[in-house]
C-alpha cells in the first residue's frame, strides 16, 4: 500500500529545481547549527519546501511566478495557515537564493537564537 502524501512528497523532491537543490545543499545534514531540515515536508494541508521540526520552522523558496498577484494572494493565505498550525516562515527569492545565500544562514540562526531566549 503507498502513501499518497509520501509518493508528492518524493515527486516534489524529484522535480526541484535549482534554487531548491541549493538550499538543501546549505541546510541538510544540520549544517546550520545542528538544525535538522527535511525537503517537501508535508505540513497540513501543504509541502513545505523546507522544514525543521525542532524549531517548527519552513523556509520557503520564491521564484518569479511568486510575484504574481494571483500567486502571491495564495502565498499570504497558506503562510497564514502554517503559522497558526505553530509554524514560522522564512521566505527567500531565487535571487536571494544564489546571490546571498549567507542570508538565509543567518535567517535560521537568528530565529533560532530568539527561540532559545
Amino acid at each position: 500500500m503507498t502513501n499518497s502524501r509520501t509518493d508528492r512528497a518524493r515527486g516534489l523532491r524529484q522535480s526541484s529545481g535549482r534554487a531548491e537543490e541549493r538550499v538543501w545543499a546549505v541546510v541538510r545534514g544540520g549544517k546550520i547549527d545542528g538544525h535538522k531540515f527535511r525537503r517537501q515536508h508535508p505540513i497540513g494541508p501543504y509541502f513545505a519546501d523546507f522544514a525543521c521540526d525542532r524549531l517548527r520552522l519552513i523556509i520557503e523558496i520564491d521564484g518569479g511566478v511568486h510575484r504574481l498577484d494571483d500567486v502571491a494572494a495564495r502565498d499570504v493565505q497558506r503562510q497564514q495557515a502554517l503559522e497558526a498550525l505553530g509554524w514560522a516562515v522564512i521566505r527567500v527569492t531565487n535571487d536571494q537564493v544564489f546571490e546571498a545565500p549567507e542570508f538565509l544562514v543567518e535567517a535560521v540562526k537568528a530565529y533560532a537564537r530568539r527561540m532559545n531566549g
